[in-house]
């Protein structure tokens, strides 16, 4: 692995783990309302992008990273590194909520799962759905550049956004490394499939629309 691709695997793995840490603890410490939720993990994805933006890309997701993948953005090595700390990175995350978090606040750990009333198909659905909908904004926003220096707040938004909507659903994941972490230190990792499979297509999707058909000329600056 060249320096470079060991730095910026290191930007990633430091993103995810902070995009896992605050928003999973800001999903807790609000008590799991989704309002607190989306705040915690739009803001901080926010922060993420404009702080190792310009150092990995700040993908902080498997599924952009597939995205981006499959869309010719990055190449298969750089994404396989990047899955690895993406992975670490949540995982330690998770680790650490549970380290530090009093255990009448930590429960679960936040950990994505299906609400009481919704299947794990529908969970699967509402994954992709929105997923797909956080990818499409990373390539128009940031790949392209329609966005200009405001790309860090739309993609944040957009997470935001989908996990008022989500949370109290689904968990709103819309990342695999999101969900693997807190489920696999909480040992809670009985939707793991459907979530995996719900994530992952819908960045996939939005990477080869969007690189496929959607593409455009990045904004002047």
């Amino acid at each position: 692995m060249d320096s470079n691709l060991t730095r910026d695997s290191i930007a990633e793995f430091i993103g995810t783990f902070m995009l896992v840490f605050v928003g999973a603890g800001a999903a807790l410490a609000s008590g799991g309302g989704a309002v607190g939720a989306g705040l915690g993990f739009g803001l901080i994805l926010v922060v993420i992008v404009y702080t190792f933006g310009h150092i990995s890309g700040a993908h902080v997701n498997p599924a952009v990273t597939l995205g981006l993948l499959l869309g010719e953005k990055v190449s298969t090595v750089r994404a396989v590194a990047y899955w690895v700390a993406q992975f670490a990175g949540a995982i330690v995350a998770a680790l650490a909520l549970r380290a530090v978090l009093p255990e009448a606040i930590r429960g679960d750990l936040a950990a994505t799962v299906p609400a009481e009333g919704v299947t794990n198909v529908q969970a699967l659905i509402i994954e992709f759905a929105l997923t797909f909908f956080l990818v499409s904004t990373v390539y128009q926003a940031a790949v392209y550049g329609k966005a200009g220096t405001a790309a860090g707040l739309a993609i944040g938004l957009t997470l935001a956004a989908a996990i008022v909507f989500a949370g109290n659903l689904t968990g709103g994941s819309l990342n695999p490394a999101r969900t693997l972490g807190p489920g696999l230190v909480a040992g809670n990792l009985d939707a793991l499939v459907f979530y995996l499979i719900g994530t992952f297509a819908g960045g996939a999707a939005a990477g080869l629309l969007h690189a496929r058909y959607f593409k455009t000329t990045p904004a002047a600056p």
